[in-house]
């Protein structure tokens, strides 16, 4: 689909620092970066691009879960539009996620640029890595397997904007690491558990396993920050939290797949409202924005009213360190089975050959 312009120019500000420190850093710190290093991977072949999608459901979720389901539109809707539907969703949903970690892979290039700590400094120059990585990824899977990408979402280009602009060396970790990161966290995984198609549970799983790293890395920098500020600069960094939170539930819907079947923007959002899995949905998207919100120490009672009434204030008791410890035991598993089913193959091959052999002999 046509973006709006090639290149988005933003103007930010703030410095690049400089650090002559080269002793020893934060010890936990520096084993993340360890292990930045040993987990880099190849996305040409670490993931089976063979895999056959159906472009017209290349997720296979349910269809309760769209937004038209169980409406008058989706009762006229021709199963080729269904199909269409369907499509155009998915499309929706992947596109958000790579212009994200294009976005994020531009952050962590800025948080290599401006934060004043070493240690802090060879971690993100991983995470750039990482990012790329994943944008190659998503990219790909639009364009071999679904053939179509949506422009970037009003709200997160807000955001991002909002992000990169600030001038303060913080900020690129609390609105991408904290806030991005975490609401994408939670939309991989709601898709990466309910998807019964192969090849985008192996993306969705492999890329939350990098991520589980880049929430570690930003709880730990801010944490260790944010006790050294003020009541005041702690507010103005909720009051950030707030309006990004709002931002992200009320406007990230995929109102404008319904845009392309004819819906008025109207009513398309107020579908989008009444849809009972999108409000789940928008539910789970805080279950890794709360508790690492929480953990870093930005729990003023303003923030924590907003978090009452967007319904998810529960989730700041939800453990991170277990949910990143599922999503790496997930990417290791579909490691060791599709190592089996390679190893089966082959001695499948190997016995084959011989068979063959001995007729032939």
């Amino acid at each position: 689909m046509p973006m709006p312009e090639n290149v988005w120019k933003v103007e930010a500000n703030g410095a690049a620092r400089f650090s002559w420190d080269y002793d020893d850093g934060r010890d936990r710190l520096l084993a993340l970066y360890q292990k930045g290093k040993d987990k880099q991977w190849d996305a040409v072949t670490r993931i089976d691009w063979d895999l056959e999608v159906d472009p017209y459901d290349p997720l296979g979720v349910p269809d309760q879960n769209l937004t038209l389901y169980g409406t008058p539109y989706w009762d006229k809707m021709s199963e080729q539009d269904r199909r269409e539907l369907r499509r155009r969703y998915a499309s929706w949903q992947f596109s958000q996620f790579l212009h994200g970690e294009q976005g994020a892979m531009i952050c962590a290039a800025r948080i290599v640029e401006s934060v004043p700590d070493l240690d802090a400094k060879f971690y993100s120059a991983t995470q750039t890595m990482d990012e790329a990585r994943h944008a190659e990824i998503y990219a790909r899977f639009l364009r071999d397997k679904i053939g179509m990408t949506y422009p970037i979402n009003d709200s997160l280009q807000s955001l991002l904007g909002d992000t990169l602009r600030d001038s303060r060396w913080d900020m690129p970790y609390l609105g991408m690491q904290v806030l991005i990161e975490g609401l994408a966290l939670a939309a991989f995984g709601m898709l990466r558990d309910t998807t019964d198609k192969p090849l985008p549970k192996q993306i969705l799983a492999y890329v939350m396993q990098d991520e589980a790293r880049h929430v570690a890395f930003g709880r730990m920098a801010l944490r260790d920050y944010y006790k050294q500020l003020s009541d005041a600069e702690l507010r103005e960094r909720e009051e950030f939290v707030i309006e990004g939170c709002y931002l992200m539930r009320d406007r990230l819907r995929g109102s404008e797949v319904l845009e392309d079947f004819g819906i008025p923007r109207a009513e398309a959002e107020e579908l989008s409202e009444r849809s009972e899995y999108l409000q789940l949905f928008r539910r789970l998207l805080f279950s890794r924005i709360v508790p690492c919100v929480k953990d870093i120490g930005l729990w003023g009672e303003r923030l924590q009213r907003a978090y009452v009434d967007m319904g998810v204030l529960e989730m700041g008791d939800s453990s991170l360190d277990l949910l990143m410890a599922q999503d790496e035991e997930i990417a290791e598993k579909l490691d060791a089975e599709r190592f089996v089913a390679e190893e089966q193959a082959r001695v499948a091959e190997v016995a084959d050959s011989i068979a063959r052999g001995a007729e032939e002999g």
